[in-house]
């Protein structure tokens, strides 16, 4: 999975309205892309300087601003100016460790969560930041990095749908949708990997199966922190006073907060199927140690009796009988071969083989 350390230390330490930067540079490149409509206009572009977001400010159409990367630190706090965003907002933008939650700040809300990616390549899950602030004619959109599963929304908006005709709020549930939606794909691929693991934990476990197990209970801790906090943000939203939200968004709020809980219900489901694995790869190894045990056990079982007669006839005394007898060594083997006959079919009459 990919995940990204933060440390704790330093947030601790850090200032009020101070901007994590981890290091990185704040001067690289980052896409942004605009796009404007009411039920009659759209426009959409892709912008080179933020200062030609600044006249969206007070149209009366909605506008959505995207932006792709969080590298250039200057680009987002001259936005975050042009829109009054609050350097608190602006810090917990570039806080990528940010659980999901909501401020309502009266002339913006602010939603951030997270969004899941499942990298076939690699078999991970890519877990991505999410920002958004919206008004009461704009939504500005962060994200970590570049690239994401907004197009079908896109594609609503250009095919001149509902949301042409509704304002930021329902664009904001709309993003929160589609970002719930695909975490269904991602639970479809951890199933997929449950499934084939518990098959392979029964038919034959290994070394390896174990190693598979501990990194799925990690990935579900880590999908857990981004979903579970998630239901509470959507239900602060869907109860939300704000004069932002419409009340005719309120029943999609419901809907979304809806598949949440089916998310988080299946992500539970999966956790106890992956906790339970233990056990069975525990089981497993025991009983492939009980059948290498029972054959050893019987192989010892059945030399047993063949030593007592080789070792008998081992004897040097003179007056045995059958030493003189000219087919007696191939009479004890026949009757080696008649005791191993025998204790063969005992055994399988018992079922021990």
């Amino acid at each position: 999975m990919s995940r990204h350390r933060h440390s704790l230390a330093k947030q601790a330490v850090r200032p009020p309205g101070a901007v994590p930067v981890n290091g990185e540079p704040s001067d690289l490149t980052v896409r942004i892309t605009v796009i404007d409509y009411d039920a009659a206009h759209f426009e959409e572009k892709t912008v080179e300087k933020i200062s030609e977001c600044f006249p969206f400010r007070d149209t009366e159409t909605v506008t959505w601003i995207n932006v792709d990367g969080l590298g250039n630190l200057k680009l987002i706090e001259d936005l975050g100016k042009c829109f009054t965003i609050h350097p608190l907002i602006i810090e917990d933008i570039f806080n990528t460790g940010q659980r999901p939650k909501m401020e309502d700040l009266d002339q913006y809300i602010y939603l951030n969560l997270k969004m899941l990616s499942y990298l076939d390549a690699t078999k991970d899950i890519k877990i991505e930041h999410i920002s958004m602030v919206f008004g009461h004619n704009f939504l500005i959109s962060f994200q970590e990095d570049i690239g994401d599963i907004f197009d079908p929304v896109r594609e609503r908006i250009r095919k001149d749908g509902r949301i042409r005709k509704l304002g930021p709020d329902y664009l904001a549930y709309a993003l929160i949708d589609a970002t719930v939606d695909n975490y269904f794909s991602v639970m479809e691929k951890l199933e997929e990997q449950v499934e084939d693991l518990e098959e392979e934990l029964v038919l034959n476990p290994t070394p390896d199966s174990l190693h598979r197990i501990n990194r799925l209970k990690k990935d579900m801790i880590f999908i857990r922190k981004s979903v579970w906090p998630l239901r509470e943000m959507i239900n602060t939203l869907e109860q939300s006073e704000s004069v932002l939200i419409q009340e005719a968004t309120g029943i999609y709020l419901r809907d979304v907060y809806d598949h949440t809980i089916q998310v988080i219900d299946t992500l539970e489901t999966f956790r106890d199927m992956v906790s339970g694995m233990i056990d069975i790869y525990l089981s497993g190894l025991s009983y492939k140690m009980n059948e290498i045990m029972k054959v050893l056990t019987l192989i010892a079982t059945i030399f047993i009796p063949l030593t007592f007669v080789v070792g008998l006839y081992g004897m040097n005394f003179e007056n045995m009988p059958e030493i003189e007898w000219e087919f007696g060594y191939y009479a004890v083997l026949v009757v080696m071969a008649v005791m191993v006959a025998g204790m063969l079919i005992y055994y399988r009459k018992k079922k021990w083989i």
